[in-house]
Order: structure tokens, then C-alpha cells, then sequence
């Protein structure tokens, strides 16, 4: 069973820097867990320039982020893996990595990462649409949302979606 770990926009924004949360940081150790013993990993990177605030997300969310080049749009080193594929993405979800993994044979794919209520949420329904016969999971215990109690609904919406949850 060919096997992929999709890691969700662990960057130094989302997890240390301008919308770093508690809860963000709590789970570094859970994902670096998830990533040495992941047969492939692959990552998602918010990527915005320096014009984001003129963008429809920045004027939603005002608070530049994920920067290309800058500190805060790197991943984190505790979970990166050398020279694993980043998607770069300027919207929640990333049609590149869907179409990476309908062509690439996956049947087990697992996510993990944040914002587990945006980016999250989005990649794994993508994933489940483009691939509908596969397990897709998502593991909570290594998923933050902008606040808890977003986090618990999108497991909830993702449940419903039959994603499974694995701890």
C-alpha cells in the first residue's frame, strides 16, 4: 500500500511567529514524530508576497504572514525533511499537491499540521475528492486550529466527510 504523509504549512508564522499559537507550538513534537517514521512526506507552504495586504485574504486577515524569503515562511527544521517536496500554495488549499496525489498511486494518506479549521480541512477534502477510494486520516493530536474550539469542528466536518482520525 503506497503510503503518503501530506505536512500542513508547518511554518515559523503558524506556529512561533505573527499568528503562532500555544496549541501550534504544542504539537511540533507529535508532527517531528509523524515525519521520521512517514514512508513519504511532502509539505504545504503558505506563500504570500509582500504585497498580501492588497490581497483578498489580506484584507480578511490583516496581519502579514508566510512571506516568500522570509523567516516566518519557513518550515519548521524540528519536522522538515531534507529535500522531501513543498507545495507552495497562496490559498488554503493546493491544487498541485491534488494533483500530485492522483497521480502518484497513493492509498493511504494521512495529514497533519495547521490551521486544522483552513488549510487543514482544505487539503484533506481535496485529497478525498481526488482520490475517493483511498484512506485518507487526519491526526489530531498533531493538528492546531485558530482556536480549539475551531479545531474540534473541523474534525467534526472532516468525520462527516469520511476522513478518518487516527491518534
Amino acid at each position: 500500500m503506497k503510503k503518503l504523509l501530506i505536512v500542513v504549512d508547518m511554518q515559523r508564522d503558524f506556529v512561533t511567529g505573527a499568528l503562532g499559537t500555544p496549541e501550534a507550538r504544542a504539537i511540533v513534537p507529535r508532527v517531528a514524530e509523524l515525519v521520521r517514521a512517514a514512508e513519504e512526506v511532502v509539505y504545504t507552504a503558505d506563500t504570500h508576497s509582500q504585497t498580501y495586504l492588497n490581497t483578498r485574504e489580506g484584507r480578511f486577515l490583516p496581519v502579514p504572514h508566510c512571506v516568500k524569503g522570509t523567516e516566518g515562511w519557513e518550515i519548521l527544521p524540528e519536522v522538515y525533511r531534507p529535500g522531501a517536496k513543498i507545495f507552495e500554495k497562496p490559498a488554503f488549499g493546493s491544487l498541485d499537491l491534488l494533483s500530485y496525489v492522483r497521480e502518484g498511486g497513493y492509498e493511504d494518506i494521512t495529514l497533519c499540521g495547521v490551521c486544522t479549521d483552513i488549510c487543514v480541512v482544505s487539503n484533506a477534502l481535496l485529497v478525498k475528492a481526488a482520490l475517493p477510494e483511498a484512506e485518507v486520516r487526519v491526526v489530531p493530536s498533531a493538528c492546531a486550529g485558530v482556536t480549539p474550539e475551531k479545531h474540534e469542528a473541523a474534525l467534526v466536518t472532516m468525520a462527516s466527510c469520511q476522513i478518518l482520525m487516527e491518534e
